[in-house]
C-alpha cells in the first residue's frame, strides 16, 4: 500500500471519527450541563437520546404515509420535535423523580439507572425489540469527493455542522442569557444564588430538562450514521461519561476537546486495530492521562 493511500485511508477514517465527535459531544454536552450545576450522575441520559432517535423515525413514517411531498423538507423540523420531546421527557423526571434526590448521588446513580431500564422496557413495548431506520431525505444521501480516493460522506458534513450550531448555541445561552447567568450562579455558590433571589429548584428543572433535549438532537444525529433501537442510548452512555469525566467534569470546553482526542483517537486506530484493540488502546490513553491529572483537562474552579 502506498503512502497517498494510507494518507487518503487515515483522512476518511478522520471524518468518519467527526460523526462519532459529533454524537459523543452533544450526548457529553447534555450530561456535563447537568452534572456541572446539580451533581446528578444521570444513567438514563442514553435513553433521552433513543427518545430523540424515534422521534426522527416516527415522524419519518407519517411524513412518508400521509405528506410524501415534505419527506425533502421534514429532517430539520424532525430535529427540533426531538428537542422538544426530549425536554419535556426530561422536565418530567426531574419533577417526578430526580428533585426528590438532591445531594443523594448514590440513589440518584440508582434511580437513574432504574429509570433507564424501564424506558428501554417501555421502547420495547411501544416501538417494538427490532431496530429501525427513518427514510433520510435525498440531500442527505451520497458523498462529496474532495480528491480522487477520498469522499466525504454529506451526512457526516450535516451532522458535524448541527453540532456546531449547538454546542455555539449552548455556549451563547451560558454566558449570555439570563438562564445562562442563574446556572452559573448556581454553580459558583448555590445558597448565595438562593439568597439573590433566584429559584434554583425551577433553575435545576430546565437544565436538566434542556441537557436531556440535547441528548435528544444527539439522538437525531445518530439515525443519519447507524439504526436505532431500544438499547441504542446505553451503547454510548458509558463513552459520553468517559468525555466529560475526562475534559474535566462541569467544563464545557473540556467536553469539547475530550469528545474530539477520544473519537479520532478510537475511528484511526480502528484502521490499523481491531475494533475492541483500538477501544483498550482509547481507554488505556484516558486512564493515564486521569493518573497524572485526575481532575480532568479543564478543571473549573467552584467555590465549595
Amino acid at each position: 500500500m502506498s503512502f497517498d493511500e494510507i494518507y487518503n485511508i487515515t483522512l476518511m477514517q478522520g471524518f468518519a471519527g467527526l460523526s462519532l465527535f459529533a454524537v459523543l459531544l452533544l450526548m457529553g454536552l447534555g450530561l456535563a450541563i447537568i452534572f456541572g450545576q446539580m451533581g446528578v450522575i444521570n444513567m438514563a441520559h442514553g435513553e433521552f437520546m433513543t427518545i430523540g432517535a424515534y422521534t426522527i423515525f416516527l415522524l419519518s413514517s407519517l411524513t412518508e404515509s400521509h405528506a410524501p411531498g415534505l419527506m425533502q423538507a421534514y429532517f430539520p423540523f424532525a430535529i427540533l420535535c426531538a428537542f422538544i420531546v426530549a425536554f419535556a421527557f426530561g422536565w418530567l423526571a426531574e419533577w417526578a423523580l430526580i428533585r426528590h434526590l438532591y445531594k443523594r448521588p448514590l440513589d440518584t446513580l440508582l434511580a437513574t439507572w432504574g429509570l433507564s431500564l424501564a424506558m428501554q422496557q417501555a421502547f420495547r413495548t411501544l416501538i417494538g425489540p427490532k431496530e429501525v431506520s427513518p427514510t433520510l431525505p435525498d440531500w442527505l444521501m451520497g458523498s462529496w469527493e474532495v480528491t480522487e480516493g477520498l469522499d466525504i460522506p454529506i451526512n457526516g458534513m450535516f451532522v458535524l455542522g448541527l453540532t456546531v450550531l449547538v454546542t455555539g448555541g449552548v455556549l451563547l445561552a451560558l454566558y449570555k442569557s439570563r438562564w445562562g447567568l442563574r446556572v452559573r450562579a448556581t454553580v459558583a455558590n448555590r445558597a448565595m444564588a438562593n439568597a439573590t433571589g433566584i429559584n434554583t429548584t425551577r433553575t435545576d428543572r430546565v437544565t436538566f430538562a434542556i441537557g436531556c433535549g440535547i441528548a435528544g438532537v444527539a439522538g437525531a444525529a445518530f439515525t443519519t450514521i447507524g439504526s436505532t433501537g431500544p438499547t441504542s442510548g446505553s451503547l454510548y452512555i458509558v463513552d459520553a461519561f468517559l468525555v466529560v469525566t475526562f475534559g474535566g467534569a462541569a467544563s464545557l470546553w473540556g467536553t469539547v476537546v475530550s469528545a474530539f482526542g477520544i473519537a479520532q483517537t478510537q475511528s484511526i486506530s480502528e484502521f490499523f486495530l481491531s475494533g475492541s484493540m483500538a477501544k483498550v488502546l482509547t481507554l488505556l490513553l484516558i486512564v493515564t492521562i486521569l493518573m497524572l491529572r485526575p481532575q480532568g483537562l479543564f478543571a473549573s474552579k467552584v467555590r465549595r
